[in-house]
């Protein structure tokens, strides 16, 4: 499995974010994780990508476990946070060199990241001086630059216009072709558009997973139906 967790449970003080969450995740899939504001989507995230302990349970990415083995974990996942996080006045070519040095990877891969999330007209400016479109695409590629196994993206897509939700979705269809991916979203569409299956969480619980063709036009369900049914 690529992703798997046991349990798994994170306490703020008295309240609960994670609440016995157990999850088993294939290799080569677009898993979609779907929750309203405040049901642990990020906190189950950080703790897989070994950014936050967990409090109970155990989680595994890799093979590897989460909390033991956190380094080894970070270099097999590719993690693209809710708030991108870019060093403004940094050229793209070079925050990307500097981000592959980090991890310890060549930098021929920085040209290889530039090419696939389609930055080579941008990647002589400045950070600053990019729309969100192609800052979300600086971080795609910095989460990709040491060629991950895993990918987990936090609403990769916040914030985008029409044009750039199209594209950025492109891309991670196009990159997810061969790794996992876990990301979370409030749109429908978009997890329409990318996953293979959907995994609703509520207060801090899975409450119900399920393949993405039980959702299509001649599925059973309607997909925002489904969410606000397992999330209400």
């Amino acid at each position: 499995m690529a992703i798997q967790t046991t349990g798994l449970g994170k306490a703020y003080g008295s309240q609960k974010a994670l609440d016995g969450v157990s999850l088993n995740l294939a290799n080569g899939q677009i898993v979609g994780l779907l929750g309203p504001n405040g049901a642990g989507k990020s906190t189950l995230m950080k703790i897989l990508t070994g950014y936050l302990p967990a409090s109970e349970g155990s989680a595994t990415v890799c093979g590897l476990d989460c909390a033991k083995e956190s380094l080894e974990v970070r270099q097999r996942v590719g993690y693209l946070p809710e708030h991108n996080p870019l060093y403004q006045d940094m050229f793209v070519t070079e925050f990307l060199e500097f981000v592959a040095e980090l991890y310890g990877a060549d930098k021929s891969s920085v040209e290889a990241r530039i090419l696939e999330v389609g930055l080579e007209p941008e990647r002589h400016k400045q950070i600053k001086q990019l729309s969100k479109g192609y800052r979300q695409r600086v971080g795609l590629a910095a989460a990709l630059v040491h060629d991950p196994e895993v990918l987990i993206l936090d609403e990769p897509t916040t914030g985008l216009d029409p044009n750039q939700l199209v594209e950025i979705r492109k891309l991670i269809r196009r990159v997810g072709a061969n790794k996992t991916v876990l990301l979370s979203t409030h749109i429908m569409q978009e997890v329409e558009a990318l996953c293979d299956r959907v995994i609703f969480i509520r207060q801090g619980k899975i409450v119900r997973e399920a393949s993405i063709q039980e959702f299509a036009p001649q599925g059973s369900e309607n997909l925002e139906a489904a969410f606000r049914l397992a999330t209400a």
